[in-house]
């Protein structure tokens, strides 16, 4: 296959899979979620584009599934072109006090623990010339945000020393920090909101891609 190769984990829904359709003309889409069902719409809208995926219906934070994924990615095609993580978990807001170990212990192992294990699985499969893209959302110390904000920012952290590590070797890491959108994510963080002022996920995704590409 000469067609690239885009990794996306976090694809069945939002953002991963606004981004999934725009790259789908140019891109094989690998595209990692839990949703089964979620992902074969994806396919079947990507499809519609003209392009094509592969489904991988995984738990990131199953760290054996991560490595069989990547392993699979490099007996398939050999290398990644393209790797977006938007997988995110939202834990309930909540008062510091009252942050349950088990919303906290999902946050971290989602959000940093992941992130973590990914990194050095995806990173040989980008090589030198390829691409990481990570979307920061800068909750850290916003009152009820806690467990996100915690666990947001250290996968952010872990990000920004990979793009520092990086800059003369390769593979080039992108943080870019999204417009709100009216996602379920959001949703369940600002349930009242007027969700007709927030940006359009696929107008969204299309304003992101010369960024993400370039």
């Amino acid at each position: 296959m000469t067609q690239k190769i885009a990794l996306i984990t976090g694809a069945s829904r939002g953002l991963g899979a606004a981004l999934a359709e725009a790259l789908a003309p140019t891109h094989h889409i690998v595209a990692v979620a839990r949703t089964t069902g979620a992902l074969e719409e994806l396919d079947d809208r990507i499809k519609a584009l003209g392009g094509s995926a592969t489904l991988a219906p995984m738990d990131i934070t199953q760290t054996a599934a991560m490595a069989t994924l990547c392993r699979g990615i490099h007996d398939r095609w050999g290398q990644l072109d393209l790797w977006l993580h938007s997988a995110i978990h939202a834990a309930p807001l909540t008062p510091a006090p009252s942050i349950g170990e088990k919303d906290w212990s999902k946050s971290i192992a989602v959000n940093a623990t992941a992130t973590s294990i990914l990194i050095p699985y995806v990173a040989p499969l980008l090589g030198q010339a390829g691409r990481a893209v990570f979307f920061d959302d800068p909750r850290a110390g916003e009152k009820f945000f806690g467990t996100y904000g915690a666990s947001k920012a250290a996968q952010m952290a872990m990000a920004r020393s990979w793009q520092s590590e990086t800059v003369k070797t390769g593979p080039v890491v992108k943080i870019l920090e999204p417009q709100p959108m009216p996602t379920a994510l959001r949703a369940r963080f600002f349930p009242g909101e007027d969700r007709a002022a927030l940006a359009d996920v696929h107008a969204e995704a299309a304003r992101l891609l010369p960024a993400i590409l370039s």
